[in-house]
């Protein structure tokens, strides 16, 4: 069993943490997460990128969700866990934050040194001329587009979808880059895609510097996350994870506290606010 003070013990022993976030940091500022306590999908597997690149029928599929699922992630503002982790680069014991999360609520929060390991969902890439524009821009002309599906409402679902079922989304317009006319797709990695390189080796490059690792609401069944543990076992640094549930690392973690990241991580609010 984890002692009550553990977290706060491994923190106030380490100097230089790098930090590796999920989805269980946002599910409390009403962002759901993909998998249950036991790390199995809670429901349909994300779209891929080979579907949505080779399909127009599920890029139309993918938007029409989209439409609906982002007024309310667009609106998201971030919990006590984003504050917390935003309070330990404050006291100066932050190497880097990797998060694969795509909702910038660690910025928002006022974290700086942060890599978004898997994109962000607040711009859109044209996959012809790489040209990027902002998601609300997007919004806009989407719905001036299809002002109809403006009226229809869905339950949210993780990452901006919406569980919009019963229509024929072969109706929906998909605007096209107006530079190029290129695939316009969220600048975020779609299961099926490959992280970008130079993501993958700045957060290793971090990871050389630091004294030991933060997992904190992240089951780490996606590799992209998971092969970051591997290189701090081979580093030998120690490991603990704030995570309800099974985590795919927890062969090697050093100890793991079960429990909501914005209670487990709530001591570094305090520790922020001391003189």
């Amino acid at each position: 069993m984890t002692p009550p003070n553990a977290l706060r013990d491994f923190v106030d022993r380490h100097q230089r943490l790098f930090v590796l976030t999920g989805a269980g940091c946002s599910t409390n500022s009403g962002i759901p997460d993909y998998r249950d306590t036991d790390g199995n999908w809670k429901r349909t597997q994300p779209v891929t990128f080979q579907a949505f690149m080779g399909e127009e029928l599920t890029r139309q599929r993918y938007w029409a969700r989209s439409l609906i699922g982002w007024r309310r992630f667009g609106q998201a503002r971030p919990n006590d866990a984003h504050h917390a982790l935003a309070c330990l680069e404050q006291i100066g014991k932050c190497e880097v934050l990797l998060t694969q999360n795509v909702d910038r609520l660690h910025q928002a929060a006022g974290s700086k040194k942060v890599i978004d390991l898997h994109g962000r969902l607040d711009l859109v890439r044209c996959m012809g001329c790489e040209r990027r524009i902002q998601r609300d821009e997007f919004q806009h002309e989407m719905g001036h587009l299809n002002p109809g599906w403006l009226e229809l409402d869905a339950a949210v679902a993780p990452d901006g979808d919406a569980d919009l079922e019963g229509v024929d989304f072969a109706s929906f317009v998909v605007p096209a880059c107006e530079i190029c006319g290129g695939i316009l797709k969220p600048d975020v990695v779609f299961f099926g895609e490959n992280v970008p390189r130079e993501f993958v080796d700045a957060a290793l490059g971090h990871l050389q510097k630091a004294d030991a690792m933060l997992i904190a609401g992240s089951s780490l069944m996606v590799y992209s996350g998971f092969r970051f543990v591997q290189a701090a076992v081979r580093a030998e640094i120690p490991i603990a994870a704030v995570n309800l549930g099974r985590t795919r690392a927890d062969e090697f973690l050093s100890f793991k506290v079960e429990d909501r990241c914005e209670d487990a991580l709530a001591f570094l609010l305090q520790r922020a606010d001391a003189p």
